[in-house]
């Protein structure tokens, strides 16, 4: 379930600068109290996981209450008409969900949302994701061109592009990379090539570009023993390789963490 949270009396203008601070320390008691319930906020959007084993339901119904309560306590409004759910659900027979009420109102099923920029489906597929990423490269290399006409130097062109371009395609290209199909893909990697063209240089391919970035992100879990994803991160007797992990499922194996571990066991052997 994800929703806009916000203050329900417009912020003073000499409190604008410090708003998002001041936002995030007041709503820092908001948090969620069971384990297979997860409580994710930015600014003022608020985002509800909840892992439903047996059909019980009732830990993440108690938590939407408890943040609709919270919010009215601390004199905030939930804005339940922006209010979505969407359910990732992959077995044969699935049950059709109970439906939610928040605030009086009916909450909306979605098959698709946006979260922090990134377009997320119920059956965990990355296409629209990368179909949006793509139209907004696309649109930006029409101003790489048009420094080219002006000739731009070559290094301030690839600034521009690792900037303006580059910094599009990898937007949160750890997630969905590993599970992206050949096709997807390929459509990414010529917009590479057409900047290539328009530049006169070789660029980072997404392959590259996913390898790095998964690879500095491991090693920032495995350098923090608070982060829940490092127990994940297991050396092998000789401590030089990773162990790796198990999974049933293709969808699993293209997740960030055994991509990840498979990428610094390769990064780490002899032949790499």
């Amino acid at each position: 379930m994800s929703q806009p949270l916000g203050p329900s009396a417009p912020v003073p203008p000499k409190a604008a600068f410090f708003s998002p601070l001041l936002f995030s320390l007041y709503s820092n008691s908001c948090t969620s109290s069971h384990q297979s319930i997860k409580l994710l906020k930015s600014a003022d959007d608020t985002t509800l996981i909840g892992l439903i084993s047996g059909g019980d339901e009732s830990a993440y119904r108690w938590e939407s209450d408890h943040l609709v309560s919270w919010c009215r306590q601390n004199n905030l409004e939930l804005n339940a008409l922006k209010t979505v759910e969407m359910v990732v659900d992959f077995r044969r027979n699935r049950a059709p969900p109970s439906p939610i009420t928040l605030c009086d109102s009916p909450v909306t099923i979605v098959d698709s949302f946006r979260f922090l920029g990134s377009i997320i489906t119920e059956d965990l597929k990355w296409e629209l994701n990368i179909s949006s990423i793509t139209k907004k490269a696309q649109q930006r290399l029409f101003f790489l061109r048009q420094l080219k006409k002006f000739n731009l130097p070559k290094t301030m062109m690839i600034h521009f592009y690792t900037a303006i371009i580059e910094s599009i395609l990898c937007s949160s290209i750890t997630v969905w990379f590993a599970a992206a199909t050949a096709k997807d893909k390929g459509r990414l990697q010529r917009v590479i090539r057409s900047a290539e063209r328009v530049i006169g240089c070789n660029l980072p391919s997404l392959q590259d570009l996913f390898a790095s970035r998964s690879l500095k992100r491991a090693k920032k879990i495995v350098a923090d023993p608070s982060h829940p994803g490092q127990k994940l991160f297991v050396p092998l007797p000789s401590g030089r390789r990773l162990r790796s992990i198990r999974t049933t499922t293709s969808r699993h194996t293209n997740s960030f963490f055994p991509s990840a571990v498979g990428l610094i066991n390769r990064a780490r052997s002899p032949t790499a």
